[in-house]
Protein backbone atom coordinates (compact mmCIF):
# COMPACT_ATOMS: atom_id res chain seq x y z
CA UNK A 1 0.00 0.00 0.00
CA UNK A 2 2.68 2.45 0.77
CA UNK A 3 4.69 1.79 -1.99
CA UNK A 4 1.42 2.27 -4.32
CA UNK A 5 0.81 5.66 -2.40
CA UNK A 6 4.89 6.95 -3.04
CA UNK A 7 4.65 5.87 -7.19
CA UNK A 8 0.85 7.58 -6.94
CA UNK A 9 2.30 10.50 -5.04
CA UNK A 10 5.57 10.89 -7.43
CA UNK A 11 3.37 10.42 -11.14
CA UNK A 12 0.77 12.62 -9.97
CA UNK A 13 3.01 15.98 -9.78
CA UNK A 14 6.44 14.93 -10.45
CA UNK A 15 6.55 12.98 -13.68
CA UNK A 16 10.06 13.08 -13.13
CA UNK A 17 12.05 10.61 -15.75
CA UNK A 18 13.41 7.79 -12.98
CA UNK A 19 16.34 7.82 -14.66
CA UNK A 20 17.86 11.00 -13.96
CA UNK A 21 18.82 10.15 -10.89
CA UNK A 22 20.17 6.78 -11.56
CA UNK A 23 22.00 6.84 -14.62
CA UNK A 24 24.61 8.35 -16.29
CA UNK A 25 26.16 12.72 -15.79
CA UNK A 26 23.46 15.09 -17.58
CA UNK A 27 25.11 18.89 -17.92
CA UNK A 28 21.35 19.86 -16.83
CA UNK A 29 18.69 17.35 -15.34
CA UNK A 30 14.96 17.14 -16.79
CA UNK A 31 12.50 17.89 -14.81
CA UNK A 32 8.90 17.03 -15.89
CA UNK A 33 9.29 17.49 -19.58
CA UNK A 34 11.63 20.77 -19.29
CA UNK A 35 15.70 20.39 -18.85
CA UNK A 36 16.52 23.24 -16.35
CA UNK A 37 19.79 24.53 -15.54
CA UNK A 38 21.14 23.04 -12.35
CA UNK A 39 21.13 26.11 -10.09
CA UNK A 40 17.29 25.67 -10.76
CA UNK A 41 16.59 22.50 -9.06
CA UNK A 42 15.90 21.78 -5.45
CA UNK A 43 16.33 19.36 -3.60
CA UNK A 44 14.45 17.50 -0.12
CA UNK A 45 17.26 17.18 2.02
CA UNK A 46 16.28 14.01 4.83
CA UNK A 47 19.23 13.32 6.46
CA UNK A 48 23.05 13.92 6.95
CA UNK A 49 25.64 11.72 8.50
CA UNK A 50 29.58 12.00 9.34
CA UNK A 51 31.09 8.91 7.77
CA UNK A 52 30.41 7.32 4.34
CA UNK A 53 29.72 3.99 5.28
CA UNK A 54 26.55 5.64 7.78
CA UNK A 55 25.42 7.36 4.97
CA UNK A 56 25.32 4.97 2.43
CA UNK A 57 23.62 2.50 5.30
CA UNK A 58 20.81 5.18 5.45
CA UNK A 59 20.44 6.22 2.17
CA UNK A 60 20.16 2.01 0.99
CA UNK A 61 17.46 2.35 4.07
CA UNK A 62 15.56 4.89 2.19
CA UNK A 63 16.05 3.81 -0.82
CA UNK A 64 13.79 0.44 0.15
CA UNK A 65 10.60 2.84 0.12
CA UNK A 66 11.53 5.71 -1.63
CA UNK A 67 11.55 6.85 -4.85
CA UNK A 68 14.65 9.29 -6.37
CA UNK A 69 17.07 8.89 -3.18
CA UNK A 70 20.22 10.62 -4.06
CA UNK A 71 23.27 10.96 -1.74
CA UNK A 72 26.02 13.65 -2.25
CA UNK A 73 29.18 14.75 -0.21
CA UNK A 74 28.25 18.24 1.91
CA UNK A 75 32.13 19.26 2.67
CA UNK A 76 33.23 19.31 6.24
CA UNK A 77 33.05 15.83 6.14
CA UNK A 78 29.05 15.41 6.40
CA UNK A 79 27.28 13.30 3.73
CA UNK A 80 23.60 14.33 2.87
CA UNK A 81 20.70 12.11 1.64
CA UNK A 82 18.18 13.80 -0.88
CA UNK A 83 15.03 13.46 -2.92
CA UNK A 84 15.35 15.02 -6.15
CA UNK A 85 15.98 16.69 -8.46
CA UNK A 86 12.75 18.61 -8.35
CA UNK A 87 11.76 21.81 -9.58
CA UNK A 88 11.74 24.24 -6.69
CA UNK A 89 8.00 24.29 -6.46
CA UNK A 90 7.59 20.22 -6.75
CA UNK A 91 10.36 20.26 -4.05
CA UNK A 92 8.08 21.55 -1.73
CA UNK A 93 5.01 20.20 -2.32
CA UNK A 94 7.38 16.69 -1.66
CA UNK A 95 8.66 18.19 1.72
CA UNK A 96 5.28 18.77 2.75
CA UNK A 97 3.79 15.39 1.89
CA UNK A 98 6.30 13.39 3.13
CA UNK A 99 6.58 14.89 6.31
CA UNK A 100 2.88 14.80 7.01
CA UNK A 101 3.12 11.28 6.59
CA UNK A 102 6.02 10.67 8.67
CA UNK A 103 7.89 9.64 5.47
CA UNK A 104 10.94 11.73 6.37
CA UNK A 105 12.43 13.54 9.18
CA UNK A 106 10.61 16.43 10.42
CA UNK A 107 13.54 18.28 10.34
CA UNK A 108 13.64 18.07 6.48
CA UNK A 109 14.23 21.20 4.09
CA UNK A 110 14.75 22.02 0.72
CA UNK A 111 18.28 22.47 -0.26
CA UNK A 112 19.63 23.75 -3.89
CA UNK A 113 22.10 22.23 -6.11
CA UNK A 114 24.52 24.14 -4.98
CA UNK A 115 25.60 23.14 -2.26
CA UNK A 116 26.06 19.05 -2.94
CA UNK A 117 29.95 18.01 -3.93
CA UNK A 118 30.48 14.38 -5.19
CA UNK A 119 27.65 12.33 -5.23
CA UNK A 120 27.90 8.76 -3.53
CA UNK A 121 24.14 7.09 -3.96
CA UNK A 122 22.98 5.42 -5.81
CA UNK A 123 26.80 3.58 -6.63
CA UNK A 124 28.30 4.98 -9.83
CA UNK A 125 25.79 7.69 -10.30
CA UNK A 126 27.23 11.46 -11.04
CA UNK A 127 23.85 13.14 -12.47
CA UNK A 128 25.52 16.41 -11.59
CA UNK A 129 28.66 15.92 -12.94
CA UNK A 130 30.70 15.87 -10.17
CA UNK A 131 33.35 13.66 -11.59
CA UNK A 132 34.04 10.70 -8.83
CA UNK A 133 35.76 7.29 -9.67
CA UNK A 134 33.80 5.15 -11.65
CA UNK A 135 32.35 2.07 -9.58
CA UNK A 136 30.09 -0.99 -10.83
CA UNK A 137 26.29 -0.66 -10.01
CA UNK A 138 25.11 -2.45 -7.18
CA UNK A 139 23.00 -5.23 -8.33
CA UNK A 140 19.84 -4.00 -5.95
CA UNK A 141 20.20 -0.55 -8.14
CA UNK A 142 19.60 -2.05 -12.24
CA UNK A 143 17.29 -0.13 -14.11
CA UNK A 144 13.31 -0.67 -13.74
CA UNK A 145 12.51 -3.84 -16.04
CA UNK A 146 8.95 -1.65 -16.67
CA UNK A 147 11.22 1.31 -18.40
CA UNK A 148 11.60 1.66 -21.78
CA UNK A 149 15.11 1.24 -23.13
CA UNK A 150 14.55 4.02 -26.19
CA UNK A 151 13.79 6.50 -23.46
CA UNK A 152 16.91 5.45 -21.03
CA UNK A 153 20.00 7.79 -20.80
CA UNK A 154 22.86 5.85 -22.21
CA UNK A 155 25.42 4.55 -19.55
CA UNK A 156 28.94 4.56 -19.88
CA UNK A 157 30.73 1.55 -19.46
CA UNK A 158 33.12 1.02 -16.08
CA UNK A 159 36.44 0.70 -17.04
CA UNK A 160 37.52 -3.06 -16.50
CA UNK A 161 38.61 -4.12 -13.37
CA UNK A 162 41.40 -6.20 -12.30
CA UNK A 163 40.74 -10.07 -10.96
CA UNK A 164 41.51 -11.01 -7.17
CA UNK A 165 44.52 -12.56 -8.14
CA UNK A 166 45.60 -9.05 -10.38
CA UNK A 167 44.19 -7.66 -7.46
CA UNK A 168 46.74 -9.24 -4.86
CA UNK A 169 49.69 -8.47 -7.51
CA UNK A 170 49.13 -5.09 -7.60
CA UNK A 171 48.39 -4.54 -4.04
CA UNK A 172 52.09 -6.89 -3.62
CA UNK A 173 53.73 -3.43 -5.45
CA UNK A 174 52.54 -0.87 -2.88
CA UNK A 175 54.82 0.60 -0.69
CA UNK A 176 54.48 0.98 3.26
CA UNK A 177 53.43 4.82 3.24
CA UNK A 178 51.06 3.73 0.33
CA UNK A 179 49.26 0.37 2.61
CA UNK A 180 48.61 3.31 5.63
CA UNK A 181 47.86 5.45 3.37
CA UNK A 182 44.79 2.81 2.60
CA UNK A 183 44.56 2.24 6.48
CA UNK A 184 44.17 5.89 7.00
CA UNK A 185 41.18 5.81 4.65
CA UNK A 186 39.12 2.83 5.49
CA UNK A 187 39.55 4.23 9.18
CA UNK A 188 37.67 7.79 7.70
CA UNK A 189 35.26 5.87 6.16
CA UNK A 190 34.64 4.33 9.62
CA UNK A 191 35.50 0.69 8.72
CA UNK A 192 38.41 0.18 10.17
CA UNK A 193 39.60 0.84 13.41
CA UNK A 194 42.45 -0.88 14.60
CA UNK A 195 46.23 0.27 14.30
CA UNK A 196 47.81 2.22 11.10
CA UNK A 197 50.62 0.14 10.20
CA UNK A 198 51.31 -1.13 6.96
CA UNK A 199 49.72 -4.71 7.18
CA UNK A 200 47.31 -5.86 6.06
CA UNK A 201 45.68 -8.33 8.27
CA UNK A 202 42.54 -9.87 9.15
CA UNK A 203 40.96 -6.86 10.32
CA UNK A 204 42.54 -4.70 7.39
CA UNK A 205 40.86 -7.66 5.29
CA UNK A 206 37.03 -7.11 6.79
CA UNK A 207 37.48 -3.33 6.76
CA UNK A 208 38.15 -3.71 2.84
CA UNK A 209 35.22 -6.51 2.23
CA UNK A 210 32.90 -4.52 4.05
CA UNK A 211 34.08 -1.59 1.46
CA UNK A 212 33.48 -3.58 -1.09
CA UNK A 213 29.79 -4.33 -0.50
CA UNK A 214 28.93 -0.34 0.77
CA UNK A 215 29.91 0.34 -2.28
CA UNK A 216 28.54 -2.27 -5.00
CA UNK A 217 31.56 -4.11 -5.72
CA UNK A 218 32.04 -8.30 -5.02
CA UNK A 219 33.51 -8.60 -2.28
CA UNK A 220 36.92 -10.11 -2.09
CA UNK A 221 38.78 -8.01 0.90
CA UNK A 222 41.28 -7.57 -2.05
CA UNK A 223 41.29 -4.19 -3.63
CA UNK A 224 41.67 -3.47 -6.63
CA UNK A 225 43.91 -0.80 -8.19
CA UNK A 226 40.20 0.79 -9.61
CA UNK A 227 38.86 0.17 -5.91
CA UNK A 228 41.88 1.87 -4.30
CA UNK A 229 41.56 4.98 -6.62
CA UNK A 230 37.95 4.94 -5.42
CA UNK A 231 38.66 4.84 -2.04
CA UNK A 232 41.38 7.28 -2.10
CA UNK A 233 38.97 10.11 -3.90
CA UNK A 234 36.43 9.68 -1.36
CA UNK A 235 38.93 10.11 0.98
CA UNK A 236 40.74 13.37 -0.66
CA UNK A 237 37.26 14.50 -1.90
CA UNK A 238 36.48 16.83 1.59
CA UNK A 239 39.95 18.68 0.37
CA UNK A 240 38.26 19.14 -3.22
CA UNK A 241 38.53 23.36 -4.25
CA UNK A 242 41.51 23.81 -1.48
CA UNK A 243 43.92 23.27 -4.66
CA UNK A 244 46.79 22.11 -2.37
CA UNK A 245 50.38 22.79 -3.27
CA UNK A 246 53.82 22.67 -2.00
CA UNK A 247 54.48 26.37 -1.57
CA UNK A 248 58.65 27.65 -0.97
CA UNK A 249 59.30 30.62 0.87
CA UNK A 250 62.94 30.91 0.28
CA UNK A 251 62.82 33.92 2.81
CA UNK A 252 61.61 32.12 5.57
CA UNK A 253 63.41 29.08 4.30
CA UNK A 254 60.26 26.69 4.62
CA UNK A 255 58.45 24.71 2.07
CA UNK A 256 55.02 23.27 3.03
CA UNK A 257 51.67 22.37 1.30
CA UNK A 258 49.34 25.28 1.68
CA UNK A 259 45.57 25.61 0.41
CA UNK A 260 46.73 28.19 -2.27
CA UNK A 261 42.73 28.50 -3.39
CA UNK A 262 42.22 29.87 0.11
CA UNK A 263 45.54 32.11 1.18
CA UNK A 264 48.36 33.91 -0.83
CA UNK A 265 51.56 35.41 0.11
CA UNK A 266 50.39 39.12 2.04
CA UNK A 267 53.53 40.89 3.62
CA UNK A 268 56.63 39.42 5.71
CA UNK A 269 56.12 40.95 9.45
CA UNK A 270 59.33 39.52 11.75
CA UNK A 271 59.23 36.43 12.53
CA UNK A 272 56.12 36.04 10.24
CA UNK A 273 55.11 35.33 6.62
CA UNK A 274 51.39 36.28 6.51
CA UNK A 275 49.67 34.13 4.34
CA UNK A 276 45.98 35.64 4.57
CA UNK A 277 42.13 34.50 3.29
CA UNK A 278 41.94 35.54 -0.41
CA UNK A 279 38.17 34.50 -0.99
CA UNK A 280 35.43 34.15 1.12
CA UNK A 281 37.22 31.03 3.36
CA UNK A 282 38.22 32.80 6.55
CA UNK A 283 41.60 31.24 6.79
CA UNK A 284 45.13 32.44 7.50
CA UNK A 285 48.36 30.84 7.26
CA UNK A 286 51.72 31.67 9.08
CA UNK A 287 55.23 30.88 8.28
CA UNK A 288 57.28 30.94 11.59
CA UNK A 289 61.46 31.65 10.70
CA UNK A 290 63.66 33.66 12.78
CA UNK A 291 67.32 32.81 14.27
CA UNK A 292 67.78 32.16 17.95
CA UNK A 293 68.38 29.57 20.78
CA UNK A 294 66.17 28.23 23.88
CA UNK A 295 65.67 32.20 25.20
CA UNK A 296 64.35 33.04 22.07
CA UNK A 297 62.14 29.80 21.01
CA UNK A 298 60.28 30.32 24.81
CA UNK A 299 60.24 34.18 24.32
CA UNK A 300 58.08 33.27 20.98
CA UNK A 301 55.95 31.05 23.06
CA UNK A 302 55.43 33.31 25.24
CA UNK A 303 54.66 36.27 23.08
CA UNK A 304 51.82 33.88 20.46
CA UNK A 305 50.03 33.49 23.39
CA UNK A 306 48.96 37.26 23.98
CA UNK A 307 47.81 37.09 20.23
CA UNK A 308 44.37 37.26 19.38
CA UNK A 309 44.68 34.35 17.09
CA UNK A 310 46.02 32.37 20.00
CA UNK A 311 42.81 31.80 22.19
CA UNK A 312 43.61 31.17 25.76
CA UNK A 313 41.16 27.78 25.89
CA UNK A 314 43.09 25.13 23.99
CA UNK A 315 45.96 22.29 24.84
CA UNK A 316 49.65 23.56 24.56
CA UNK A 317 53.23 22.46 25.36
CA UNK A 318 56.42 23.60 25.57
CA UNK A 319 59.64 21.50 25.65
CA UNK A 320 63.45 22.01 25.11
CA UNK A 321 63.14 21.64 21.43
CA UNK A 322 59.92 22.83 20.37
CA UNK A 323 56.48 23.78 21.42
CA UNK A 324 52.63 23.69 20.16
CA UNK A 325 49.23 25.81 20.60
CA UNK A 326 45.76 25.11 19.75
CA UNK A 327 43.99 28.45 20.41
CA UNK A 328 40.05 27.20 20.76
CA UNK A 329 38.03 30.47 19.58
CA UNK A 330 34.24 30.88 19.11
CA UNK A 331 35.02 31.16 15.65
CA UNK A 332 38.12 29.58 14.47
CA UNK A 333 40.53 27.39 15.68
CA UNK A 334 44.62 28.50 15.46
CA UNK A 335 47.35 25.61 15.33
CA UNK A 336 51.05 26.21 15.65
CA UNK A 337 53.84 24.01 15.66
CA UNK A 338 57.47 25.50 16.33
CA UNK A 339 60.84 23.33 16.61
CA UNK A 340 64.24 24.65 17.53
CA UNK A 341 67.13 23.34 15.35
CA UNK A 342 70.93 24.51 14.62
CA UNK A 343 69.84 27.70 15.87
CA UNK A 344 66.78 28.26 13.97
CA UNK A 345 63.11 28.71 15.40
CA UNK A 346 60.89 27.18 12.30
CA UNK A 347 57.17 26.25 12.30
CA UNK A 348 53.39 27.52 11.35
CA UNK A 349 50.12 28.37 12.38
CA UNK A 350 47.28 27.25 10.52
CA UNK A 351 44.07 29.80 11.16
CA UNK A 352 40.95 27.88 10.22
CA UNK A 353 36.93 28.08 10.72
CA UNK A 354 35.66 26.20 13.67
CA UNK A 355 33.07 23.71 12.87
CA UNK A 356 35.03 22.42 9.55
CA UNK A 357 37.04 19.93 11.96
CA UNK A 358 37.25 17.16 9.18
CA UNK A 359 38.66 19.50 6.39
CA UNK A 360 40.75 21.26 9.14
CA UNK A 361 42.34 18.44 10.63
CA UNK A 362 43.10 16.77 7.77
CA UNK A 363 44.44 19.48 5.98
CA UNK A 364 46.43 19.88 9.08
CA UNK A 365 47.82 16.40 8.58
CA UNK A 366 49.01 17.30 5.47
CA UNK A 367 51.02 20.54 6.51
CA UNK A 368 52.55 18.38 9.07
CA UNK A 369 53.98 15.97 7.01
CA UNK A 370 55.09 18.05 4.19
CA UNK A 371 56.94 21.05 6.06
CA UNK A 372 60.78 20.53 4.88
CA UNK A 373 63.39 23.24 6.50
CA UNK A 374 65.40 25.18 4.30
CA UNK A 375 68.41 27.43 4.01
CA UNK A 376 67.56 31.00 5.51
CA UNK A 377 65.47 32.73 8.13
CA UNK A 378 63.85 35.42 8.10
CA UNK A 379 65.50 38.88 9.49
CA UNK A 380 64.62 41.62 11.85
CA UNK A 381 64.55 44.31 9.25
CA UNK A 382 61.60 42.75 7.33
CA UNK A 383 58.89 45.16 9.56
CA UNK A 384 55.80 46.29 7.95
CA UNK A 385 54.66 50.07 7.82
CA UNK A 386 52.03 49.48 10.40
CA UNK A 387 53.52 49.64 13.47
CA UNK A 388 50.65 49.93 17.04
CA UNK A 389 50.96 48.91 20.37
CA UNK A 390 48.12 46.88 20.17
CA UNK A 391 50.13 44.81 17.51
CA UNK A 392 52.76 42.17 17.11
CA UNK A 393 54.25 41.13 13.89
CA UNK A 394 51.06 42.57 12.25
CA UNK A 395 48.77 40.16 14.50
CA UNK A 396 46.44 41.62 16.98
CA UNK A 397 47.22 41.27 20.82
CA UNK A 398 44.61 39.85 22.67
CA UNK A 399 42.77 42.13 24.83
CA UNK A 400 40.43 41.67 27.45
CA UNK A 401 36.65 42.58 27.63
CA UNK A 402 37.30 45.16 30.15
CA UNK A 403 39.86 46.19 32.29
CA UNK A 404 39.62 47.78 36.00
CA UNK A 405 41.30 48.40 38.97
CA UNK A 406 41.89 47.05 42.37
CA UNK A 407 44.21 46.93 44.95
CA UNK A 408 45.83 44.28 47.30
CA UNK A 409 44.35 44.20 51.09
CA UNK A 410 46.75 41.77 52.96
CA UNK A 411 50.08 39.90 52.45
CA UNK A 412 48.53 36.52 50.54
CA UNK A 413 47.25 39.01 47.51
CA UNK A 414 43.88 39.07 47.98
CA UNK A 415 42.42 42.09 45.47
CA UNK A 416 39.00 44.54 46.38
CA UNK A 417 37.72 45.12 42.81
CA UNK A 418 34.22 46.88 41.81
CA UNK A 419 31.50 44.56 41.03
CA UNK A 420 31.55 45.48 37.79
CA UNK A 421 35.09 44.29 36.91
CA UNK A 422 33.92 40.48 36.97
CA UNK A 423 30.87 40.31 35.75
CA UNK A 424 30.33 38.08 32.56
CA UNK A 425 34.25 37.40 32.59
CA UNK A 426 35.15 33.50 31.89
CA UNK A 427 37.98 34.80 33.50
CA UNK A 428 39.80 37.40 36.01
CA UNK A 429 43.75 38.39 35.46
CA UNK A 430 45.40 40.65 37.13
CA UNK A 431 48.29 42.40 35.72
CA UNK A 432 50.07 40.31 32.60
CA UNK A 433 48.56 37.13 33.03
CA UNK A 434 47.53 35.90 37.12
CA UNK A 435 44.88 33.76 37.25
CA UNK A 436 42.30 34.31 40.14
CA UNK A 437 38.99 33.14 41.59
CA UNK A 438 36.61 35.65 42.45
CA UNK A 439 35.65 34.08 45.96
CA UNK A 440 33.25 36.96 47.62
CA UNK A 441 30.87 39.30 45.77
CA UNK A 442 28.39 42.07 47.62
CA UNK A 443 25.84 43.46 44.92
CA UNK A 444 24.65 46.53 47.93
CA UNK A 445 28.37 47.69 48.39
CA UNK A 446 29.86 46.72 44.47
CA UNK A 447 32.63 44.60 45.49
CA UNK A 448 34.45 41.55 44.58
CA UNK A 449 37.35 40.27 46.53
CA UNK A 450 39.79 38.20 43.97
CA UNK A 451 42.04 35.30 45.54
CA UNK A 452 45.32 34.38 43.04
CA UNK A 453 45.30 30.80 41.98
CA UNK A 454 48.93 30.61 42.59
CA UNK A 455 50.72 32.19 45.79
CA UNK A 456 52.14 35.93 44.80
CA UNK A 457 53.85 38.10 47.40
CA UNK A 458 52.82 41.64 46.25
CA UNK A 459 55.40 44.93 46.75
CA UNK A 460 52.66 46.35 49.52
CA UNK A 461 48.79 46.51 50.84
CA UNK A 462 46.25 49.15 51.82
CA UNK A 463 46.70 50.24 55.44
CA UNK A 464 43.08 51.89 56.20
CA UNK A 465 42.64 55.19 57.78
CA UNK A 466 40.95 54.43 61.51
CA UNK A 467 40.54 57.89 62.17
CA UNK A 468 38.00 59.94 60.19
CA UNK A 469 39.01 62.13 57.58
CA UNK A 470 38.71 65.90 57.31
CA UNK A 471 36.18 67.34 54.61
CA UNK A 472 38.12 68.87 51.98
CA UNK A 473 41.39 67.51 52.41
CA UNK A 474 43.50 66.10 49.86
CA UNK A 475 42.66 63.05 48.39
CA UNK A 476 43.71 60.77 45.47
CA UNK A 477 42.86 58.02 43.55
CA UNK A 478 45.76 55.52 42.05
CA UNK A 479 44.08 53.25 38.79
CA UNK A 480 44.92 51.90 35.53
CA UNK A 481 42.97 54.85 33.74
CA UNK A 482 44.01 53.86 30.28
CA UNK A 483 43.44 49.76 30.84
CA UNK A 484 47.39 49.26 31.17
CA UNK A 485 48.70 51.01 28.19
CA UNK A 486 51.10 53.03 30.05
CA UNK A 487 52.00 50.16 32.06
CA UNK A 488 51.93 51.29 35.31
CA UNK A 489 49.26 53.21 37.56
CA UNK A 490 48.48 56.85 37.83
CA UNK A 491 47.68 59.39 40.35
CA UNK A 492 44.60 61.46 40.11
CA UNK A 493 44.18 64.42 42.66
CA UNK A 494 41.37 65.40 43.82
CA UNK A 495 39.49 66.72 47.48
CA UNK A 496 37.18 64.80 49.65
CA UNK A 497 33.92 66.53 49.48
CA UNK A 498 31.88 64.87 51.32
CA UNK A 499 31.33 61.86 54.17
CA UNK A 500 28.15 60.74 52.62
CA UNK A 501 26.46 60.52 49.41
CA UNK A 502 23.63 62.63 48.08
CA UNK A 503 20.90 61.47 49.69
CA UNK A 504 22.97 60.68 52.59
CA UNK A 505 24.18 57.59 52.51
CA UNK A 506 26.56 56.62 55.08
CA UNK A 507 28.81 54.16 53.64
CA UNK A 508 29.66 56.50 50.49
CA UNK A 509 32.16 59.31 50.03
CA UNK A 510 31.46 61.98 47.89
CA UNK A 511 34.88 62.97 46.07
CA UNK A 512 35.23 65.81 43.72
CA UNK A 513 37.64 64.79 40.93
CA UNK A 514 38.11 63.72 37.34
CA UNK A 515 38.33 59.88 36.99
CA UNK A 516 38.24 57.40 34.17
CA UNK A 517 36.60 54.67 34.07
CA UNK A 518 39.86 52.55 34.07
CA UNK A 519 40.57 53.95 37.61
CA UNK A 520 37.26 52.15 39.02
CA UNK A 521 37.82 49.67 41.85
CA UNK A 522 41.04 51.42 42.58
CA UNK A 523 42.24 52.73 46.37
CA UNK A 524 40.81 56.51 47.61
CA UNK A 525 43.96 57.24 49.77
CA UNK A 526 44.64 60.52 51.61
CA UNK A 527 47.88 62.51 51.48
CA UNK A 528 49.99 59.97 53.94
CA UNK A 529 48.93 57.19 51.27
CA UNK A 530 46.38 55.65 54.07
CA UNK A 531 43.29 53.95 52.24
CA UNK A 532 39.78 55.60 52.45
CA UNK A 533 37.84 53.61 50.16
CA UNK A 534 37.30 52.24 46.77
CA UNK A 535 36.47 54.04 43.94
CA UNK A 536 32.65 53.35 42.59
CA UNK A 537 31.47 53.60 39.10
CA UNK A 538 30.04 56.69 38.61
CA UNK A 539 26.82 55.29 36.79
CA UNK A 540 25.77 53.15 39.59
CA UNK A 541 26.55 55.46 42.35
CA UNK A 542 24.56 58.52 40.70
CA UNK A 543 21.80 56.19 40.22
CA UNK A 544 21.30 57.47 36.74
CA UNK A 545 21.55 60.89 37.67
CA UNK A 546 23.38 63.25 35.06
CA UNK A 547 25.89 64.80 37.71
CA UNK A 548 29.35 67.08 36.86
CA UNK A 549 32.11 65.12 35.47
CA UNK A 550 34.15 65.95 39.08
CA UNK A 551 31.57 64.89 41.79
CA UNK A 552 32.89 60.83 42.08
CA UNK A 553 31.49 58.64 44.90
CA UNK A 554 33.55 56.15 46.65
CA UNK A 555 32.81 53.49 49.53
CA UNK A 556 33.90 54.25 52.69
CA UNK A 557 36.77 52.97 54.34
CA UNK A 558 35.22 51.76 57.48
CA UNK A 559 32.43 49.91 55.73
CA UNK A 560 35.41 47.99 53.28
CA UNK A 561 37.15 47.39 56.18
CA UNK A 562 34.34 45.15 57.91
CA UNK A 563 33.29 43.80 54.82
CA UNK A 564 37.13 42.23 54.95
CA UNK A 565 36.70 41.05 58.52
CA UNK A 566 33.38 39.21 58.04
CA UNK A 567 35.24 37.35 54.81
CA UNK A 568 37.59 36.23 57.40
CA UNK A 569 40.39 38.42 55.76
CA UNK A 570 43.01 40.75 57.78
CA UNK A 571 42.83 44.41 56.89
CA UNK A 572 45.68 46.27 58.53
CA UNK A 573 44.84 50.30 60.06
CA UNK A 574 46.54 53.23 60.22
CA UNK A 575 45.92 56.73 61.94
CA UNK A 576 47.13 60.20 61.14
CA UNK A 577 50.33 60.62 59.40
CA UNK A 578 51.85 63.71 57.87
CA UNK A 579 51.77 64.40 54.24
CA UNK A 580 53.82 62.73 51.74
CA UNK A 581 55.13 64.52 48.51
CA UNK A 582 53.67 63.58 45.23
CA UNK A 583 56.34 61.35 44.14
CA UNK A 584 56.58 59.36 47.09
CA UNK A 585 52.74 59.10 47.53
CA UNK A 586 52.36 58.11 43.91
CA UNK A 587 55.02 55.03 44.37
CA UNK A 588 53.22 54.30 47.56
CA UNK A 589 49.85 53.72 45.75
CA UNK A 590 51.27 52.46 42.89
CA UNK A 591 52.66 49.65 44.63
CA UNK A 592 49.00 48.51 46.07
CA UNK A 593 47.00 48.85 43.04
CA UNK A 594 46.82 46.19 40.81
CA UNK A 595 45.16 45.99 36.69
CA UNK A 596 42.02 43.86 36.85
CA UNK A 597 41.48 42.19 33.59
CA UNK A 598 37.96 40.58 32.36
CA UNK A 599 38.09 37.99 29.46
CA UNK A 600 35.45 36.71 27.65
Amino acid sequence: MKQQFYLALFSTFLAVDGAVAQQAPLAAPVVGSQAIAPQQIAWVQIEAQPTLAAAQERARIYSATLPDVNGFALGSGWYGISLGPYTPEDAVLVLRSYRAQGLIPSDSYVMPTADFGQQFWPIGADILGRTRAAAPAAPSQAADPQQSASNAPAVAAPPADETPREARASEAQLSQAQREALQVALKWAGFYTAAIDGAFGSGTRRAMEAWQIANGYTPTGVLSTLQRADLLAQYNAVLEGLELRQVADANAGISIVMPTAAVGFEKYEYPFAHYSATGDLPAKVLLISQKGDRTALFGLYDIMQTLAIVPPEGPRRRDSDGFFLIGQGTDFISHTEVALQNGEIKGFTLLWPAGDEERRTRLLGEMQKSLQRQPGTLTPDMIGEQQRVDLVAGLKIRTPRLTRSGFFVDPQGHVVTALEAVQNCSSVTLETGIETNVTAVDAKLGIAILAPRSPIAPPAYAAFQADTPVLNSDIAVSGYSYGGLLGAPTLTFGSLADLQGLAGEDMLNRLQLASLPGDVGGPVVDASGAVLGMLLPGAEANSGRSLPEDVQFSLAGPVLRETLAQLGLSPRTTTTAPSLPAEQLTDKAAQMTVLVNCWE
